[in-house]
């Protein structure tokens, strides 16, 4: 089996040298090498409100720009980086929550993994002993399984970057613990996520996929991990993106009903998908969101949440609201992300 070239210099360096590569071309942000948490660097920025609601999220890293890429104006506060696809240990949630804290409390935006859920509890346990009020919003958006290799529940996947922008945004407006941890959980409740497969992807280090994946085949509800799905079935001679769309679509369809709702979408690359076919997807997405009544009030296309350079996508909507689409639309500056600001 031939296994990639990676851009790396040491594969057991990753985290580190994406970070302080990171640091290198973002000087907005403070990257905390030590404990590999990034937060925004408010001397470089000059943003910093007292009383201001922090917002912290994280998890394994390789699902970039989730979540580093996401700190700054108008979403994250700070992030707290693992090792790739392993949940960050609770010294590492808790520094992040320190650095983002600004006395009005802090949020914890965590997708629903056995070991996510279990390190930001114990990091906001240490958070009230040092007088720093934590909330939780538990995003599990995926529709796929129930139970996973990975999880209790349904998985926490591409809507955890509905969660963080449309938090973020309330933040910045001055919104107050209790209310934000509040909305937070409305658009968990409102946002649902179908992945599909069409490669696996190989970790740094390793010389074998994570999981296997035969020519010709593609695995059907994949977690971010590219923990198994529905099934896996053959890949369809013409009209591959079609055929995921109508998958994707009708899944999320089963679950939470489409007629009449306006629409926030997210059409997003696992990591190893061209722009040029996440493009030819869309198309395929909205022909069938509208063909069920659904109407798109924003769209969001690319390579968000991914699983290092695994191909494939994952489709998540959520119903909008005239307010979540004002805080969707309000200012934000971030690496990944960047308009109004």
């Amino acid at each position: 089996m031939h296994v990639p070239t990676k851009l790396l210099d040491d594969p057991a360096d990753a985290v580190t040298d994406a970070l302080r590569g990171l640091a290198a071309v973002h000087p907005e942000l403070t990257v905390d090498l030590e404990h590999h948490v990034v937060s925004r660097n408010h001397d470089h920025h000059g943003d910093h409100r007292p009383g201001k609601v922090g917002l912290v999220s994280g998890g394994g890293s390789g699902h970039e720009p989730l979540h580093a890429g996401f700190v700054g104006l108008g979403m994250l506060d700070a992030a707290a980086c693992g090792a790739v696809f392993t949940s960050p240990v609770p010294d590492q949630v808790l520094a992040a929550t320190t650095a983002a804290s600004s006395g009005g409390g802090v949020v914890h935006v965590v997708k629903n993994y056995t070991g996510d859920v279990l390190n930001f509890q114990m990091a906001a346990d240490l958070a009230d002993d040092e007088d720093i009020a934590v909330e939780t919003v538990l995003v599990d958006d995926d529709v796929a399984v129930t139970d996973s290799l990975y999880t209790a529940g349904r998985r926490g996947t591409g809507g955890t970057l509905f969660v963080e922008k449309v938090l973020g945004a309330a933040a910045e407006q001055g919104t107050a613990l209790a209310e934000l941890a509040a909305l937070g959980r409305d658009v968990v409740a409102r946002s649902r996520s179908f992945g599909v497969a069409l490669s696996p992807c190989i970790t740094p280090g390793s010389d074998r996929p994570g999981f296997d994946l035969e020519p010709g085949e593609m695995e059907l509800g994949i977690g971010i991990h590219g923990e198994p799905g529905r099934r896996r079935v053959p890949v369809p001679a013409t009209g591959v993106a079609r055929e995921v769309a109508r998958t994707s679509v009708a899944a999320i369809a089963e679950d939470m009903p489409l007629d009449g709702e306006d629409l926030l979408l997210l059409v997003n690359g696992m990591g190893g998908t061209p722009l040029l076919e996440l493009q030819v997807l869309a198309g395929d997405v909205v022909a069938e969101l509208t063909g069920r009544g659904a109407r798109i009030a924003r769209a969001l296309v690319g390579n968000h949440v991914t699983s290092l350079e695994m191909a494939g996508s994952m489709v998540s909507v959520c119903r909008a609201t005239p307010q979540l689409l004002q805080l969707w639309d309000a200012p934000v500056r971030t690496p990944a992300l960047r308009w109004g600001a």
